[in-house]
């Protein structure tokens, strides 16, 4: 277990490029292979080296977790056809007009919180994708938790205004135990300079030692290595 310093398109917003779970990574398909598969192996899971719908932000249109994978409803049959060869759970095209499921989701192995504007046949369409229990809430009051927080299966660190309620209500459906923290030199919204799973985590290279020592004890990452690289 580690966590590492690293960079997307010169950008520390590496949350926002890339998505993790216990079992893939998905990076973008510009990101040059020998640092995707760099990633994948800090993260000690499979690569799928694509885009969404041409785009480089996977981290903000997708939400995944062991279980499957949640995709907005531009993804093209040959990025879906990336993701089928390497990830053999549940893929669900979103046909709706809401494209941004890494901003509405947080989801572990264990549940998942949503944006409250979800309608119910998404919601329930996200659980059934998903395999978890999915409620409604907030975090830090504003409804895009997929973007004010960050979930694995062993934590959850959350934008630093996280409320009594809302951390309960965290505790009570991932399961897993919920600290606050800041990225990327002070940015609560954490899943922007943050990618990680139960046995890493890639933050921003802007984020400080302090920052990184809360990260590593929320989400349960010894800091035995400590790595830096900008592409």
């Amino acid at each position: 277990m580690a966590i590492y310093f690293s960079s997307l398109f010169g950008s520390a917003s590496i949350g926002v490029y890339a998505l993790a779970t216990d079992k893939i990574i998905i990076i973008p398909k510009l990101t040059p292979i020998k640092k995707a598969e760099r990633l994948a192996e800090w993260m000690k899971v499979k690569l799928i080296h694509t885009m969404i719908g041409g785009s480089v932000l996977i981290g903000a249109l997708a939400c995944a977790n062991s279980n499957g994978i949640v995709l907005p409803h531009f993804v093209n049959e040959e990025e879906l056809e990336a993701i089928k060869s390497v990830f053999d759970g549940n893929i669900t095209v979103m046909e709706t007009k809401k494209t941004a499921f890494g901003n509405m989701i947080l989801a572990n192995d264990r549940g998942a919180v949503v944006d409250p504007r979800l309608k119910d046949w998404e919601i329930r369409l996200i659980s059934d994708t998903l395999g978890v229990e999915v409620v409604t809430g907030e975090v830090a009051g504003l409804p895009y938790v997929g973007s004010l927080a960050v979930a694995t299966n062993k934590g959850v660190l959350a934008h630093p205004l996280l409320k009594e309620e809302e951390k309960k209500l965290l505790e009570d459906v991932l399961k897993v135990p919920v600290d606050v923290g800041t990225v990327n030199c002070g940015i609560p919204y954490v899943k922007t300079g943050l990618i990680s799973n139960s046995y890493a985590a890639i933050a921003g290279s802007l984020t400080t030692g302090p920052e990184m020592f809360i990260i590593g004890n929320a989400l349960d990452v010894v800091k035995e290595d400590e790595q830096s690289e900008s592409f």
